[in-house]
């Protein structure tokens, strides 16, 4: 499973959009009512899901930066239509090697959706200093965190989901990945340079009905549990094919956990 294909993004989109904490939502649109116009910069944007997400708790006039490296994400994302007053630019990027040219004081918000679990403690400290530089909030939605729970439970379920949660700590493009202590250690980075923080769960519940979405999550896991080796490959085969069993027959129910959070500066820009 790659979280960079059109087809997975595409999958993922409903249960991305039911699952943003309608809180962290609240506070993001709080912050930016009395704006005439607002200024977004979506970083990783892949097919737009955030700006779809988003565009209706912002002011009208919106400007959106769609920054990612993938060129046939960005034009599909660039090519949104969100209504009358909003626009979509697409800034093709390698977020790996260089974040912070599309970051600058007259931003009003930086958003970022599946991404902080990919990076590395360096990254993430680089990108908090760079944030900070220009007082800049930061609306950061569906970090992964390492919670799971799967219905029917399976011996092996723990083991496949240590598994997965250490192969989430390895390279991802951004140097050994935070994986699931990501949102926690962006949460105390923000507040320890003088941001307030609103977090929050943002959950994916994937019912019986969700068969493919679950089936492409499966498939993940047990490739993730083979590459790091821990666990015999019979094992894998045999707890992959019990679960895709149970899926089959409308009896498999997940729960993914995922935190969201929206860090903005104390004092007043």
């Amino acid at each position: 499973m790659s979280r960079f294909t059109a087809d997975w993004l595409t999958l993922r989109e409903r249960h991305d959009l039911a699952a943003r904490n309608s809180n962290v939502l609240a506070a993001v649109a709080a912050s930016l009512k009395s704006h005439p116009s607002v200024h977004v910069v979506d970083l990783a944007c892949g097919l737009g899901s955030t700006t779809r997400a988003l565009h209706a708790h912002l002011p009208a006039r919106q400007h959106w930066d769609l920054v990612d490296n993938d060129p046939d994400l960005l034009t599909v994302a660039v090519n949104g239509d969100l209504g009358k007053g909003a626009t979509l630019n697409a800034v093709q990027l390698d977020l790996s090697r260089n974040f912070e040219a599309p970051l600058g004081s007259t931003i009003d918000l930086i958003a970022i959706s599946a991404l902080l679990d990919l990076v590395s403690e360096t990254w993430l400290h680089q990108f908090l200093r760079a944030v900070a530089t220009h007082a800049l909030p930061v609306y950061a939605a569906l970090t992964y965190d390492g919670r799971t729970d799967l219905s029917p439970a399976h011996q092996l379920d723990a083991a496949i989901v240590f598994a997965v949660n250490a192969h989430q700590r390895t390279d991802k493009g951004f140097g050994p990945a935070l994986g699931p202590s990501a949102a926690s250690a962006a949460i105390a980075g923000f507040k320890w340079l003088g941001y307030s923080v609103v977090s929050g769960e943002s959950d994916w519940i994937i019912g019986p009905d969700d068969r493919a979405m679950q089936n492409e999550l499966l498939a993940g896991w047990a490739n993730a549990a083979r590459d790091l080796g821990t666990i015999p490959d019979a094992e894998i085969a045999s707890w992959h094919t019990q679960r895709k069993a149970a899926v089959s027959e409308g009896l498999s129910s997940m729960r993914i956990g995922h935190v969201d959070f929206f860090a903005f500066p104390s004092s007043t820009r």
